[in-house]
Formats: C-alpha cells, sequence, structure tokens
C-alpha cells in the first residue's frame, strides 16, 4: 500500500501517463479504450492538484500565480452567469484548466523534480510511437491496404486514407500532422549533448533519430496539414533566428542590419523551397502509391491475371479515385472563417466576462445562426485565441494576455542573456516550439479549451520552459546594445 500511495502521490508519473494517454486518443483503433482509461487519470490529476497544493503551495510558489488566479476567478465568474444545461461541460473545461495550470504549467514548484528525465521518458515514447504507426499506414497505402467504418458522427474510422489526405492510424489527418511535428521535435530534444547524459543512449542514437525525423517528415507532408505545417515551419524559423542572434558580444547597428537582411533572404529561400518540395513529393509520391496498387491488383487478382495471359476479356472493375494527397476542400480556410465570424456574435453576447466555453456550441443554436454545432468537425472555433475572448470575455483575455507576455518576456531573457549559450541545451527548441505553437493556435482547436494531446502538450513544454526559467535565474545578467547602450530587463 506505500508503494501504490507514492505512486499515486508521483506528479511526473501522473503527467507521464496522462499524455501518452491522450495520444492514443488520437489513434482511431483504440480511441475509445484511450478515452475510457482518460476519465481515472483526470480524477488523479485533481487530486494531485489539491494534494500539491498542499504539499508544495503551488499557487504561493508559481511565477505569474496572481494572473493565473485572476484568470481561474474570471472564468468561475464566467461560469455562474451562464448557467445552461451545459454548466456540466464548462465546470470539466474549467478542472481541466486547473490541471493544466498547476500540474503542468506549474511543475517548476516541484521540489527536487528530474525534469530533463521525464522528458527524456516521454520524447522517446512519442518518437518511437508516431514513427511505428507512421510506418505501418505507409504499409498499407502502398500496398492497398483500407479500412473504412463508421459508428457514428463522432467515430469513424478511415484507414489509412480521410478525404483524399494521409492519416494512417490516426484518428484524422491534423492529427497525424501535430503528432509528426511533435516526434520532429522530440528528435530534436534527444540529440541534445544536456539529454544524452540524462539515460544511457542505447538504440536512441543520432542514426535512429535522424531516421525518425525523416519518416515524420514524409508524413506531415502528406496528411497536407496547413496549420501543421505552419508549426513545422515555424519551429525551424524561430530556431534559425535564435542561432543567427546567439551572440555574447554586443552588435554594431551595421552587423545588426547585416544580420537581418541575410536571415530574411534565409528565411524566404527555406519557405520556398518547402512549399515546393511539399508539392513534388506529394506528386511523386502519389504516383508511387498508383503504381504499387496497380501491381499489388495484378499479383492477387487471379482472375485478372489468368485472363491477360489466356488473353481473355473480363468486364473493367471500377476503379477507386486516385489518391493525390491534396485537400478535397478547395477553400483554403477549410470552413474556419464562417466559424470565425460566428464568433464575433458570440461576443457580443457577453463581451465582459464572457459565455463560458460550454455555452459556445448552445448559444450559437440558441441564438445566432447555428454555424457551431454538436459535431467532431463544428464544435470548436479552431481558434484558440478567439475561443478564450468568447470564453471568458475581454477581462479574461486580458489576464490571460498578460500571463502570456509576462512568461514570454522571462523565457526571451533566459534565452539572449545567459552568461553562457544554451545552444546544447534543449530550452532553445522549447521557446522556439511555443513560438511556432501561437501561430498554430490560430487555427486549430489548441492553446487551452481541449482536453487533447494538442492542448497539453503545449502546457507541459510550457512546464519545462518554466522549470528552466525557475533554475537558471541567477545566471540572467546585462548586456551592452551597441556597446554602449545598456538592455534594461524591464523593457524586455
Amino acid at each position: 500500500m506505500t508503494a501504490l500511495r507514492e505512486k499515486l502521490n508521483d506528479t511526473s508519473l501522473f503527467r507521464i501517463l496522462y499524455v501518452i494517454d491522450l495520444f492514443f486518443c488520437m489513434i482511431s483503433f483504440v480511441q475509445i479504450l484511450a478515452y475510457v482509461l482518460l476519465v481515472p487519470l483526470f480524477v488523479w490529476g485533481l487530486r494531485l492538484v489539491y494534494l500539491n497544493q498542499r504539499r508544495y503551495e503551488t499557487f504561493a510558489r508559481m511565477r505569474f500565480g496572481i494572473w493565473v488566479g485572476a484568470f481561474l476567478i474570471c472564468s468561475l465568474i464566467s461560469i455562474l452567469f451562464n448557467i445552461s444545461y451545459t454548466l456540466l461541460f464548462s465546470f470539466i473545461m474549467f478542472l481541466h484548466v486547473l490541471i493544466c495550470f498547476c500540474i503542468f504549467y506549474g511543475m517548476h514548484t516541484e521540489p527536487e523534480l528530474d525534469f530533463r528525465a521525464e522528458l527524456d521518458i516521454i520524447a522517446k515514447v512519442i518518437v518511437v510511437l508516431t514513427t511505428l504507426f507512421d510506418l505501418a499506414g505507409f504499409f498499407c497505402l502502398l500496398f492497398g491496404v483500407h479500412f473504412e467504418f463508421e459508428l457514428s458522427e463522432l467515430y469513424f474510422v478511415r484507414f489509412p486514407i480521410f478525404e483524399n489526405r494521409f492519416t494512417g492510424i490516426f484518428y484524422n489527418p491534423n492529427m497525424l500532422g501535430f503528432a509528426s511535428v511533435v516526434s520532429v521535435v522530440c528528435c530534436h530534444f534527444l540529440s541534445k549533448p544536456t539529454m544524452r547524459d540524462v539515460r544511457p543512449r542505447r538504440i536512441i542514437g543520432t542514426g535512429f533519430l535522424l531516421t525518425c525525423a525523416i519518416i515524420n517528415l514524409f508524413a506531415l507532408i502528406l496528411c497536407d496539414s496547413n496549420a501543421a505545417f505552419v508549426l513545422m515551419l515555424g519551429y525551424v524559423i524561430v530556431y534559425v533566428v535564435y542561432i543567427f542572434f546567439d551572440t555574447r558580444a554586443g552588435m554594431s547597428p551595421s552587423k545588426v542590419f547585416i544580420r537581418i537582411v541575410v536571415l530574411m533572404m534565409v528565411i524566404c529561400v527555406f519557405i520556398g523551397s518547402s512549399l515546393i518540395f511539399r508539392t513534388v513529393f506529394k506528386a511523386g509520391f502519389a504516383a508511387v502509391t498508383t503504381k504499387t496498387n496497380a501491381l499489388v491488383d495484378v499479383l492477387f487478382d487471379d482472375e485478372k491475371l489468368i485472363n491477360e495471359i489466356t488473353g481473355g476479356e473480363m468486364p473493367e472493375k471500377p476503379q477507386d479515385q486516385a489518391v493525390t494527397f491534396n485537400h478535397e476542400n478547395a477553400n483554403i480556410d477549410s470552413g474556419r472563417f464562417r466559424l470565425w465570424r460566428e464568433s464575433f456574435d458570440l461576443f457580443k453576447i457577453s463581451p465582459i466576462i464572457g459565455i463560458a466555453n460550454g455555452n459556445i456550441v448552445f448559444y450559437s443554436e440558441e441564438y445566432l445562426n447555428g454555424s457551431l454545432q454538436f459535431s467532431y468537425h463544428n464544435s470548436d472555433l479552431h481558434n484558440g485565441f478567439l475561443t478564450i475572448l468568447v470564453s471568458t470575455g475581454v477581462i479574461g483575455a486580458l489576464l490571460f494576455g498578460t500571463f502570456g507576455f509576462r512568461f514570454a518576456k522571462h523565457a526571451a531573457e533566459h534565452l539572449f542573456l545567459r552568461r553562457k549559450t544554451v545552444r546544447d541545451e534543449i530550452y532553445p527548441c522549447l521557446f522556439a516550439f511555443l513560438s511556432a505553437y501561437l501561430a498554430y493556435a490560430f487555427f486549430e482547436r489548441a492553446l487551452l479549451y481541449d482536453i487533447s494531446f494538442l492542448v497539453l502538450w503545449f502546457w507541459l513544454m510550457m512546464g519545462y520552459t518554466g522549470c528552466y526559467v525557475a533554475k537558471y535565474e541567477h545566471l540572467i545578467e546585462s548586456q551592452y546594445l551597441f556597446h554602449r547602450k545598456r538592455v534594461r530587463r524591464t523593457l524586455l
């Protein structure tokens, strides 16, 4: 019993299991089981919120905790002033927000937490699982293995193609795209020298990580998820910007100007070449898939093979439409503009304190055009910032924005104002991912109000970044801008 109690009190173990279970919630054939397991894990997380507050005084020791507490109070007020039959859903979202802030972001309040060891476990699991699932999807795609099943609008399986896009074993292409980006980022994490010393490398060597990264990049291209592609581009661009300006000495105005010009040229070439490669690779892989499927049909269709040998005639079988790995929906927004227009009308209902997250679909159907529905595709605004604004109003959005700005300010200080470079650490990777995720949140169910792998991975990265900020605060120093003028930390 003592050993079991220690495990139940282990917040790090909870984060590992919770994130992995949410990952499996994106996998088609085990999704229902993963959601069932999510219920006791969620309750476990709430218990740890209470326990950590007693053990560590989480809110009192949390960085920028005053803004977090004010945002939570605003969220609760919004729920109480907008009571409807969706009250239970709103309250569950409020509890979910508590877990995000207290267990994930607030991990820096836990004494003696080895956050590198925790990240090492999670990153290796994500890399191995995502790569294996991608390979299984590629194998089935090349050999013409297809499976479709629909239980309801909320649960269906389209394997390995969903709406002309590669989805593999994942529930839909957008989830595959995000998982692929996360896997590539995890490969980058594990390649850092500071992460190699956490545990023996064993099979997780440089060659293995490079292979996994390439496989996941191919999956990212074939799933044709524009938002995930933006996330990947953003991650690389922010990291490249850091490399360009990672200098411990001051720079003259002319050097700053030259670096900015060169950087802009590099970014433009990188974006253009990435888009071209994406288009060419999809077309090339579509041709390869067509050929391999035709070959499989010849090898395993005995009747067709016999007729070809004997010269007999056989009526043509209806052929499936060739897969091109492009969106079937020609609209670049995929219907998001309609949802965003509806969100502004929802905002007008209660602009100060919001309408509470659980009422978004209900108010849309009850008072507006009904663009939002209780269905998989139209149950969210597909914009994390708009979701917070509509849910908590101007007050909540300002409080959340203040918290985010304060956190970003301190994170940027640790990136550029350390006495020594942090290039060999995972910190620049964390900063680059969080920065890119802000752009990603404009197009997906992200940032906060969704119990999903997409949201919890963001808060996990926030937590690890907070651990760095808390651990290395004493190493921050003032630097000089253009040799003479000092950069004040308060201005950053």
